[in-house]
């Protein structure tokens, strides 16, 4: 299966496959006449999955160098960037020179963000290992690094050369992994696809089991709802790739003020999805039912529907600080039904925060 992305001189295509781990190389090949290849992934992949890749990518012709780093969204930082530079200019890349993020959503900011900045910008082959960056971080050339008061702070638009999707490395993909996956899956069904949802409701039991079909169905799908948008929208200028942050304003106030890493990416948006749903049906804008169906099936996933008892009073402020705040006033992508959503100017602080005690007051009697 092969999705274009059509950015003009900055298209490019996502391949899904299956147990074709040689197939990357004549992949990367055609894409980039460079002479060298540097792979970042982290600790637990590289050595799970790299040894192939570095011989996909010699047997194309490419002098392989790689990094292997500690796992964990910490390594998201200028100081790992900085680290990565200084092993480019070891191997002395150029212009040409091939950046692989082999890995998930960490590997791919990083390793992109890196890519976009050094010598003004290298070609970057994104080869996601996680059902989350199959989905969404892989595509749409958003790539960052994080600031130790706000999540993706610091970053650039750097579209791909390639995405290669190989569905079978999901397969040791640990569960809590998979399962933070399904959250920005669901988040797609309640944005843009309602079938998408249904389907999800439906398929949930063969889903968890990653029955290839199932698995294959809503890689696809997500992939191209992803790539539709970036071509509307690029650079989120135009209003419209704003709609992929649904439950995200919430889900990075979760991320920093919990400790990056304390939760996955997706456990952290499956909750900011509910509390954004409640915002909206507070706001009128929803029925109680499109909160519920998406707490049942976020439940159903094993994912979190509310944050845990983190100071509201953090909460709120690194809210603010959001990246789509105007002067610090609340915007929050909000529902108006089950596949669509829209951006909301000057959402009211009450509202925000009546959601916020209703959410940590279930958490507290959680415990």
């Amino acid at each position: 299966m092969e999705i274009r992305v059509n950015l003009g001189e900055r298209s490019y295509d996502i391949v899904i496959t299956s147990d074709d781990a040689a197939g990357i190389g004549p992949f990367a090949r055609r894409r980039c006449p460079g002479a060298k290849a540097l792979i970042v992934a982290d600790e637990i992949v590289g050595p799970r999955h790299g040894a192939s890749l570095v011989g996909a990518l010699q047997t194309a012709g490419f002098e392989v160098h790689g990094i292997d780093l500690p796992s964990g969204e910490s390594q998201k930082s200028l100081t790992t960037a900085s680290r990565l530079y200084d092993m480019l200019l070891d191997m002395q890349a150029d212009r040409k020179t091939l950046m692989v993020a082999l890995g998930g959503g960490v590997v791919g900011d990083l390793a992109g963000f890196v890519a976009a900045t050094y010598s003004r910008g290298l070609p970057l082959l994104m080869v996601p290992t996680t059902l989350l960056a199959m989905v969404d971080s892989a595509i749409g050339g958003k790539v960052g690094v994080n600031h130790p008061r706000a999540k993706n702070l610091i970053g650039a638009f750097h579209q791909p050369i390639g995405v290669w999707i190989d569905t079978a490395l999901l397969a040791t993909l640990p569960d809590r992994e998979f399962r933070s996956g399904l959250a920005e899956i669901v988040k797609y069904g309640v944005i843009l696809d309602p079938e998408l949802f249904a389907y999800l409701e439906t398929n949930a039991d063969a889903i968890l089991q990653r029955q290839y079909q199932a698995i294959r169905h809503i890689v696809t799908r997500c992939c191209r709802l992803k790539a539709g948008v970036v071509e509307q929208d690029e650079r989120e200028e135009k209003g419209v790739r704003v709609v992929l942050n649904y439950g995200h304003t919430f889900a990075h106030a979760f991320e920093t003020v919990g400790g990056y890493g304390a939760w996955l990416h997706g456990e952290a948006v499956a909750a900011g999805m509910v509390c954004a749903a409640r915002v909206a049906e507070r706001r009128g804008l929803v029925a109680p039912d499109v909160v519920e169906r998406q707490r049942v099936l976020l439940t159903r996933f094993g994912l979190p529907t509310a944050p845990q008892r983190w100071p509201l009073a953090e909460l709120l402020a690194v809210m603010h600080s959001d990246k789509k705040s105007v002067s610090g006033r609340l915007r929050l992508v909000l529902p108006r039904r089950l596949g669509e959503v829209a951006l909301f100017d000057e959402v009211p602080e009450n509202d925000v925060r009546f959601t916020l005690e209703q959410s940590l007051g279930e958490a507290a009697t959680r415990e």
